[in-house]
């Protein structure tokens, strides 16, 4: 029985993660042709819920010691559909519809800039028998679940203001393109995943939450998942941009070593090797 029950776990986290599928492809269906405001804000509800099965399977997982190389592949396969094509067509219908073939090309650049970033963090985050590594504390380039949150957060706060932000598609287009480049860059973007009870911890939590609060009052609530990101990508923004800056410091700091002239052997010929 216990055996029976053991092998039952590993299908709780694969359960979830087929519940971000669901959403994904749901919310791709809401945005069909004539589609109105209403199905956008429903479809981007949809892929903040498949955000959250997203979040709930890796914990699952790692409470039951239920991982494996096929929940890892499983995972990326689900984000492309609920994190790239999901939020792609959606931006598409919302907003960027109205440049013809380059909203058509900036949506496709966000698929395609998702599917390669999956695939990197496949082979940097499995060792060579397929088996998960244990997370660190950096992962390289933008994940893909907060590239589509972000895009979705503007939909949800548009919706929250009765559609009164300005809806201009250049900006949108600009927006795309970012996160699209954020994602198969070579930033470091914190993962949160080793996280401690530590004074450092508690502060940052503390600043979070009550800028979170003063959004909301001063806004609405719906403005708070697009400060929390944006904030997420601007402290890796900055975080590469000091590091740059420090890596050329210290390269212009760093003195040029003269080159050595050659020495003359003056030990004697070896016979038998001139020979």
């Amino acid at each position: 029985m216990r055996v029976r029950l053991r092998k039952s776990l590993f299908l709780l986290p694969n359960l979830i993660t087929l519940s971000s599928v669901f959403c994904g492809f749901h919310a791709i269906t809401l945005c069909g042709a004539g589609a109105s405001e209403n199905d956008f804000a429903r479809a981007a509800l949809l892929i903040v819920y498949a955000m959250f099965f997203d979040i709930l399977d890796g914990r699952v997982a790692r409470l039951t010691k239920t991982q494996s190389a096929l929940g890892v592949q499983l995972d990326s396969l689900a984000d492309v559909i609920s994190f790239g094509v999901a939020p792609a067509t959606l931006v598409y219908r919302w907003s960027l519809e109205a440049l013809d073939g380059v909203g058509l090309f900036a949506c496709f650049a966000f698929v395609a800039a998702g599917v390669l970033r999956l695939a990197r963090f496949n082979v940097l985050s499995t060792h060579e028998s397929g088996a998960p590594k244990k997370p660190g504390k950096y992962i390289l380039g933008l994940p893909i679940p907060g590239a589509a949150g972000i895009l979705v957060s503007l939909v949800v706060a548009n919706h929250s203001v009765a559609g009164r932000l300005p809806e201009r598609p250049i900006s949108m287009l600009a927006v795309v393109l970012l996160l699209s480049a954020c994602m198969v860059s070579t930033l470091r973007f914190r993962s949160f995943k080793d996280l401690r009870l530590t004074g450092r911890t508690i502060a940052f939590v503390a600043l979070a939450v009550g800028s979170s609060l003063l959004v909301a009052v001063k806004l609405k609530p719906a403005f708070v998942l697009v400060w929390l990101l944006s904030s997420y990508l601007l402290i890796a923004l900055c975080e590469g941009a000091f590091g740059l800056l420090s890596r050329l410091s210290r390269k212009q700091q760093r003195p040029s070593v003269p080159p050595q002239p050659e020495r003359v052997s003056t030990r004697a010929p070896d016979r038998f090797h001139d020979r």
